[in-house]
């Protein structure tokens, strides 16, 4: 679109994401409300045309045109000074004079007007920080300490520039914030079984709160919870106790089994007298192969060991 003949600034947000980013500055600097959001910028903007048109002022127009006159009488060693490169993975934000000049700029070459332009690089890559450790009083009176780590990047160079004055350090402190909100409304064993769903709640308040700031936060992570040694203590005596608790019953289902199985066998064997003999047959073979020095025979075994003349025999063999 033009207007009176002079081309607008492109500018990257749309009219949806200027109105929700200037409610949020809204929240955020409520003292400063009429004089720094970003809707009243880029509507502003948005009117005064061309980066070039803009009113810098009697003063200002003088330095442009120093400046103009300074590269042309260094030409060509001036370029060492007006030429700028911006890395892929960066994005340059210009004033002018105090202003913003248009959009961001990059990647790849870009000029400058010594004395009366300024730039400020951004990086666009995501970046990592670790939340340090927190001293948190759960739902259930409880005192943890938590420590996490935060994924984020800047998806706006300009607003992160103008809207906050240290995108990462704000993105930092708010993150130390939300994660003790977060788990303050969570007992212990939802904070040690539900890490999961805690990383994705404080990731959504965390996207919530710096999309003003031209910053997303792409994920959160939970590194370690830490409990006081009087609470593992406590926690490991009732595991250990559930342990003996679940071996006491298991011991007890098995001799229950066995006996069962015990009282089977002995009325099978009951209803065969030749039967129980093998058994006590089988039992002192057992005994014999540990070289025992004593064996003592059931009352039954030695009667029929005298009914089958046994000790007779064993004397004639000896």
């Amino acid at each position: 679109m033009r207007s009176g003949g002079r081309q607008q600034p492109n500018w990257k947000l749309d009219d949806e994401r200027r109105q929700r980013l200037t409610t949020s500055s809204d929240q955020i600097f409520p003292m400063a409300a009429d004089n720094y959001r970003p809707g009243n910028y880029m509507h502003e903007r948005s009117h005064t045309g061309a980066h070039q048109d803009y009113d810098i002022g009697l003063c200002g127009y003088i330095l442009l045109v120093l400046s103009y006159v300074i590269i042309l009488l260094t030409f060509p060693f001036s370029l060492t000074v007006c030429l700028k490169v911006v890395q892929e993975y960066e994005r340059a934000v210009m004033f002018r004079l105090g202003r913003i000049l248009g959009g961001a700029k990059g990647p790849g070459l870009f000029i400058i007007v010594p004395c009366v332009d300024a730039y400020t690089k951004v990086d666009l890559r995501t970046v990592t920080f670790d939340v340090p450790p927190q001293e948190i009083l759960t739902k259930d009176s409880v005192t943890v300490a938590v420590d996490a780590v935060v994924y984020f990047r800047v998806f706006d160079p300009v607003i992160s520039i103008t809207n906050v004055e240290d995108a990462p350090k704000s993105t930092q402190l708010l993150a130390a914030t939300s994660l003790r909100n977060v788990l303050g409304t969570k007992s212990l064993q939802e904070i040690l079984s539900d890490r999961e769903s805690i990383a994705q709640t404080m990731q959504a308040a965390l996207d919530e709160g710096t999309e003003c700031w031209g910053v997303r936060v792409e994920r959160v992570e939970v590194k370690d919870v830490r409990l006081p040694v009087q609470l593992q203590r406590a926690m490991a005596a009732e595991a250990e106790a559930a342990r003996e608790a679940r071996a006491k019953v298991i011991a007890a289902e098995g001799e229950q089994k066995a006996s069962r199985a015990l009282k089977d066998a002995a009325d099978v064997i009951m209803q065969s007298p030749t039967a129980l003999q093998l058994r006590y047959l089988q039992t002192l073979t057992t005994i014999a192969s540990e070289k025992n020095s004593t064996i003592v025979f059931p009352i039954p075994v030695m009667k029929m060991m005298i009914e089958l003349d046994i000790p007779s025999y064993l004397e004639t063999q000896l």
